[in-house]
């Protein structure tokens, strides 16, 4: 599977399913079924408005674990997992927070998901959780073992994080490409909501042949600067009530969000004379 063939829509907007607490997270309020209501609820939203895929993650899990996540929080994302993949009508993603990318592959593979989305696939951060390292030598395989074509999308630059050694986005870049066999780049802005820079996208542009993508801070307002210059966009804060993460998806900004992607769309086919 190729990343232009997964999804119809040049420039696919991808939404965030942010879970509620799972089993065995501090904040877990004891029923699954609450779980499993709300991600589907606001996967309904997601398909009115006909967005072009949806990551699952487990958001609300703070404060995470650095590396592998627990057999509970593995077991709860497959199984909401599973039951995304089978009403969603669109390409479905995996990120298990914070940098867990073998068991992400693992749960993609087992209810036939599309992609996961790894934050640290190469090279080493400082983060709130201490010292994340990269573990593209292990989850590739992994997915080659499994005779999985669960695409990759990897984050450059990745937020809440600085990197060990600074080896500058060029860099990072190339080595995700080539040596980290990523699917798709993702540049995103410091921390969760925070705008991307046009600028970081353009440096990534020029050293990948990968679609890159932008993973935050994307709004109606400020869509028209990247429209141009990225491949896709992952939305989450901008479709919360308020804007605010934490806070559950709002259909009407879901809404707003998308006639402005449309128009953007249409501009471009109307330039191109089709």
């Amino acid at each position: 599977m190729q990343f232009s063939k997964l999804f119809k829509a040049a420039k696919p907007l991808i939404g965030c399913v942010h879970l509620l607490p799972l089993p065995g997270s501090p904040s877990y309020q004891g029923s699954m079924a609450e779980v499993y209501n709300q991600a589907l609820e606001e996967l309904e939203i997601f398909k009115q408005h006909g967005l072009d895929g949806v990551i699952v993650e487990n958001f609300r899990d703070k404060p995470f674990f650095p590396g592998r996540v627990p057999a509970e929080t593995v077991a709860a994302l497959a199984a909401v997992g599973r039951e995304i993949v089978k009403v969603a009508e669109m390409p479905v993603g995996i990120n298990v927070l914070r940098n867990d990318g073998e068991s992400a592959i693992a749960i993609a593979t087992a209810i036939e998901a599309q992609f996961v989305r790894i934050n640290v696939h190469m090279n080493a951060v400082v983060s709130e959780q201490g010292i994340i390292q990269g573990l593209s030598h292990l989850t590739v395989r992994l997915r080659s073992n499994l005779r999985s074509d669960v695409l990759i999308f990897a984050d450059v630059g990745v937020k809440h994080a600085a990197p060990l050694g600074d080896r500058g986005l060029s860099v990072e870049t190339k080595d995700l490409t080539e040596r980290g066999l990523v699917d798709a780049i993702i540049v995103s802005g410091e921390l969760t909501g925070s705008e991307t820079n046009a600028e970081d996208v353009d440096i990534v542009k020029r050293n990948t042949q990968c679609p890159v993508l932008i993973g935050s801070g994307t709004s109606p307002d400020n869509i028209d600067k990247v429209f141009e210059r990225a491949d896709g966009f992952i939305v989450g804060s901008y479709f919360k009530e308020d804007g605010r993460g934490n806070n559950f998806v709002d259909n009407a900004r879901v809404g707003i969000f998308c006639k402005k992607l449309h128009a953007l769309r249409g501009r471009v086919y109307d330039r191109r004379g089709n």
